[in-house]
């Protein structure tokens, strides 16, 4: 059986124009999500990109990905993700193929073991899917009527006493292909794997987003 890596990058976005194909720490966005995938070659049969832009499937094919030319009708900003995978599996129409990795370019920066320790326990738990989670320690609350309403915490409530609360931090998403056939990414019995670590905070839509990510990156580097 077939474990395959999707990349779904498309060429329009808005608050960040080109931002797949902006060179960060000197590579392609999308190529970081492309190499990382590589590297697992153990676990990994074969790295596809979908894309519906020419500038993005150029650099993939330069990468050493396998190319998806992805439908104008799947690359809105409305369309959701799991259409994208799903187109992917229907073009290859590969029964041998059991599970999809999902790599989002926009989180370029992963711990190195993430994959291989995300797999030993998607099969431990034997679940359907398994998407990463970090724990945040902030307090959250609503605007109603112009009152602030706590949400997870009462008034003078100390943060280290919080029940633990947690958010999907897009690093990686591990679904069987039968699943995404049936438009689903994150299943009812999917495992949230607790992924504590600054690369997390990294998910690029903004500028502001990309700068961070190379401050990261060169701080890793300083660090070394």
């Amino acid at each position: 059986m077939k474990n395959i890596a999707i990349i779904p990058a498309r060429g329009g976005s808005k608050r960040l124009p080109n931002k797949n194909i902006l060179l960060l720490n000197g590579i392609p966005l999308l190529a970081h999500s492309i190499l990382y995938a590589q590297n697992y070659a153990e676990l990994v049969d074969a790295v596809y990109v979908s894309t519906d832009d020419v500038r993005i499937k150029e650099i993939a094919l330069e990468f050493g990905a396998i190319v998806i030319d992805r439908p104008i009708a799947l690359s809105g900003d409305l369309e959701p993700t799991v259409s994208a995978l799903k187109h992917c599996l229907e073009v290859l129409n590969d029964p041998s193929i059991d599970n999809v990795i999902l790599l989002q370019p926009t989180n370029p920066l992963r711990p190195e073991s993430l994959l291989k320790e995300a797999f030993e326990l998607y099969n431990n738990k034997q679940c359907n899917s398994l998407f990463t989670v970090t724990r945040n320690h902030q307090k959250f609350g609503k605007i109603v009527d112009h009152k602030f309403i706590p949400f997870n915490y009462e008034i003078g409530q100390r943060s280290q006493d919080l029940d633990p609360i947690y958010f999907e931090n897009g690093l990686l998403y591990l679904t069987k292909s039968k699943q995404i056939l049936a438009n689903e990414i994150i299943t009812t019995d999917s495992f949230p794997m607790e992924v504590n670590h600054r690369f997390a905070s990294v998910d690029i839509d903004t500028q502001e987003d990309f700068d961070y990510a190379e401050y990261i990156l060169k701080s890793q580097e300083k660090n070394k």
